[in-house]
């Protein structure tokens, strides 16, 4: 157990120093204004890209965040004494999907349902939009 809460405490160092990197990274580029003589941007074409720029940058951050917010409910489920085991079915994760993301919560199993559950409940949600419009 202890290798297990030193990985991951490794991970959520190397996750936090990441995200502290980032932070003003993302947002040196505030929004500009329209294009023109105030405009620090050549054309409309550099500002698509420090715009695209801009967005994969927050998209980043946010899976860095998330993936911080994972690791620290790891460790906290390590200290519990709940670690490895699923939170949907209370079954054992298997070592190898332990080793491969240590922060996992979920069996291979479970995982599948609710990603399944997740795409079935974008497509309902798909209709009653469409059933919506009609």
């Amino acid at each position: 157990m202890e290798t297990i809460r030193e990985r991951l405490e490794e991970d959520l160092r190397t996750a936090v120093s990441r995200l502290r990197r980032m932070g003003g990274a993302v947002a040196v580029e505030e929004l500009p204004g329209p294009i023109g003589d105030n405009s620090p941007f050549a054309d409309e074409v550099d500002e698509i890209q420090a715009n695209e720029r801009r967005e994969i940058g927050f998209a980043t951050r946010e899976l860095l965040v998330d993936r911080v917010n994972r690791l620290s409910a790891a460790l906290d489920r390590l200290k519990d004494g709940e670690y490895g085991t699923c939170v949907e079915c209370e079954e054992p994760i298997s070592p190898a999907r332990l080793r491969a993301l240590p922060e996992v919560q979920t069996c291979v199993r479970c995982q599948d349902r609710i990603e399944r559950m997740g795409r079935q409940f974008e497509r309902e949600e798909e209709d009653l939009e469409t059933a919506d419009d009609d």
